[in-house]
């Protein structure tokens, strides 16, 4: 091993943000268990968002989620099924009214696997021929900022919380007139960490040398995984943006447990619902990522975590005590876990 990758690897070992999933959820999962035994059922999630096929868990469908959401609130996007010829791609981008460039991604999908920014019409043929899969192509939202804002309501309630905001720093490097991009990445362990996934799809582009002061994105998506810097802004909960963010999700029939990643122009803008877009809209899968802020403790981590997981737990019971809402049963619900494991060895190779 090279001084370097040491070096890496010790990075990777004292910063827990970086450890396995099933390292940090490991303590979780006996939480879990309890309120499974408590429910009588391992699957009890599934009635937290009654709309969303799992409540939002696995093997959900962002068309479908999307299509839940008023229109006003997310950018235009358009289903593309598997196996959809090269040559209706064109015609579908311009019947829908899509410029490039535009994001691709998964319908179903998981931590920003085989998401993709596209350029041009080749390029899109490419991850068309590539993708074996159905996805979605989406409008570029250009909005300055992106955060996550975790958010829930309990059934029969008209008023929601916000119990978590994360702000998302994209992978960016910043040119000193000397070095090439792939120079630039290894000074950063965050960055370095993705130097692998960045030279495969950019290639020789790596090699480029910007001007001093120069930024360029590299992943142009907040996702963790994908090397964003996650930020605890927690403090910009406030009753306007509270306002806001319940007042939209009130309009989506059947949620009330998750995270929207949105994107907008500016706090006072946000406060008064004005510029934002809604990017994605997560169910009972979501994380609350400000955990993932680097200056917050493991134990702080598995504290919010237990936390959200309780929350869903407590809304789950009452859909399914005052509606009548089954839980999921155990020979379906591992027939969906078996779907969605298959499904991310689909995405996970793209």
């Amino acid at each position: 091993m090279t001084g370097q990758a040491l070096k890496l690897s010790l990075h990777k070992l004292t910063h827990w943000e970086y450890w396995p999933f099933q390292v940090i959820y490991a303590p979780i999962s006996l939480l879990w268990l309890y309120y499974a035994i408590r429910a009588g059922s391992l699957f009890f999630f599934n009635t937290v968002n009654p709309s969303i096929r799992n409540g939002g868990f696995i093997m959900g469908s962002k068309r479908k989620i999307y299509d839940l959401i008023p229109q006003e609130f997310y950018a235009k996007t358009v289903f593309i099924a598997e196996g959809t010829p090269d040559a209706a791609l064109e015609e579908i981008r311009e019947k829908q009214g899509l410029r490039y460039p535009l994001i691709a991604k998964p319908d179903i999908g998981l931590r920003g696997n085989a998401v993709k920014k596209i350029h041009s019409a080749e390029e899109l043929k490419t991850y068309n021929r590539q993708s074996g899969f159905d996805y979605l192509i989406q409008e570029f939202i250009t909005l300055p900022y992106e955060i996550g804002i975790f958010y829930i309501r309990l059934p029969g309630e008209r008023e929601g919380r916000i119990t978590g905001i994360v702000s998302k720093e994209l992978l960016t490097v910043t040119g000193d007139g000397i070095s090439p991009i792939r120079t630039l990445l290894r000074q950063t362990p965050r960055h370095q960490l993705q130097l692998k996934a960045i030279a495969k799809e950019y290639g020789d582009l790596l090699d480029h040398i910007l001007q001093k002061n120069e930024k360029r994105v590299l992943v142009p998506y907040g996702n963790h995984a994908r090397g964003a810097r996650f930020t605890d802004c927690s403090h910009m909960i406030s009753e306007g943006i509270t306002k806001v963010i319940n007042d939209m999700c009130t309009q989506i029939p059947g949620f009330y447990y998750g995270r929207l990643d949105l994107m907008f122009n500016s706090v006072e803008e946000l406060e008064n619902g004005k510029n934002f877009m809604v990017v994605e809209l997560n169910g009972a899968m979501s994380e609350p990522t400000h955990i993932y802020d680097p200056g917050h403790s493991l134990i702080f981590a598995w504290k919010e975590l237990a936390r959200h997981i309780t929350y869903m737990y407590k809304i789950s019971k009452i859909n399914h005590r005052s509606r009548g809402l089954p839980y999921l049963s155990y020979r379906k619900g591992v027939r969906e876990l078996y779907a969605h494991f298959i499904q991310n060895r689909k995405i996970a190779g793209f």
